[in-house]
């Protein structure tokens, strides 16, 4: 059985296999939904309902609540068509424009570059590329089914090797291997390029570059992405860490400052010890694009990180600083944890007849 499934305002059509979510189909046919995760706890795919029924497997509470579903949306990630359906999306343009492919990969390198983060090298067949937009990341396929997600950290352009930023998450079974007992030569096997946080670069508006952590890693990548294509916008970055060390690549950063014209940089530690001797900016480093930068109506917001960063930015910069809610572009970095918070499943949401 299969459900057709429309998509307004564009009215693109694409079919629907018995159990296949929205997001699955739509990302088989080539049209472009905007998503995240792909799992439930980012919401980033979350659009209307407008006419059918859909039932909605488990998924974060916050991605979407239930007042939400009073009101008719619905995460696209999770649903399962139960009848022909209509859809109200935001269609993101250029997603379908490289092929996702899975490829193996050879480690070229590790690098220690703080206590608890590594930049991985990776090195591709030589008869292989793998194209993708500044922003985009690729998910390892782990042995037992399971996959793990992780930004690339350099621009296209930049592909001798496609470089990750990964944190150590302790207890965790892929970053324990990767920081225990991965080597030099190790082979892994990924699929990619996938999401739909990239640089929009048919805009001129002044962007806002805000990073968590690792975070900085797709922010990274758009940066150089925007260097190389001689880009003339305004660009500002916050990156904020809970101790100085946690700004990894922060004399990259400050050398950004000296030779890219309409950079600025300013770095945010919320937890800094006396010990750490840091005179810089203190506190949410949402909070310090808010105190810089109260009008946001006029810019562009690309956000990546931990999800209670993302989130605080997107409501806080919308409601408090008038930036226009889809000039908001985020990344959230959702763990297993972060996962294992789901609401149940199989819930059924309809609309009309």
């Amino acid at each position: 059985m299969t459900f057709q499934v429309t998509v307004q305002p564009s009215g693109r059509q694409f079919v629907c296999e018995d159990g296949e979510t929205v997001l699955a189909a739509a990302m088989r046919a080539g049209v472009g939904l905007p998503y995240g995760c792909k799992n439930g706890a980012c919401g980033s795919c979350k659009g209307k309902l407008l006419e059918g029924k859909v039932t909605h497997r488990a998924h974060q509470e916050k991605a979407l609540t239930a007042a939400e579903e009073e009101k008719g949306l619905s995460l696209f990630c999770c649903a399962k068509p139960d009848t022909d359906i209509v859809i109200e999306a935001r269609e993101v343009l250029g997603v379908g424009e490289f092929p996702i492919k899975k490829l193996p990969t050879r480690v070229a390198k590790i690098d220690r570059v703080a206590d608890d983060v590594v930049v991985m090298s990776l090195q591709l067949p030589a008869n292989e590329r793998l194209q993708y937009k500044a922003g985009q990341y690729v998910e390892f396929l782990l042995k037992d089914g399971k996959r793990r997600s992780y930004s690339m950290a350099n621009a296209p352009h930049l592909d001798e090797h496609l470089t990750l930023h990964i944190r150590h998450m302790p207890g965790g079974v892929f970053t324990d291997h990767v920081f225990n007992n991965m080597k030099e030569r190790d082979i892994l096997r990924f699929e990619g390029p996938l999401g739909t946080f990239f640089l929009r670069e048919d805009s001129e508006k002044p962007m806002v570059l805000l990073a968590s952590g690792t975070g900085f890693a797709p922010i990274k990548a758009i940066i150089e992405q925007a260097i190389h294509k001689n880009s003339k916008r305004p660009m500002v970055l916050y990156w904020g860490g809970r101790r100085p060390k946690d700004l990894y690549m922060h004399a990259m950063c400050e050398e950004w400052t000296r030779t890219v014209p309409n950079f600025r940089y300013v770095p945010v530690v919320s937890d800094a010890l006396p010990e750490d001797g840091w005179t810089g900016r203190t506190g949410f480093v949402h909070r310090a694009v808010m105190d810089d930068l109260p009008d946001l109506s006029g810019y562009q917001v690309y956000a990546c990180g931990a999800p209670v960063v993302v989130d605080s930015a997107k409501k806080d910069f919308v409601e408090a600083c008038a930036l226009p809610e889809e000039e908001f572009y985020a990344d959230s970095f959702t763990s297993e944890a972060d996962l294992a918070k789901t609401v149940s499943g199989d819930v059924v949401q309809g609309v009309g007849g």
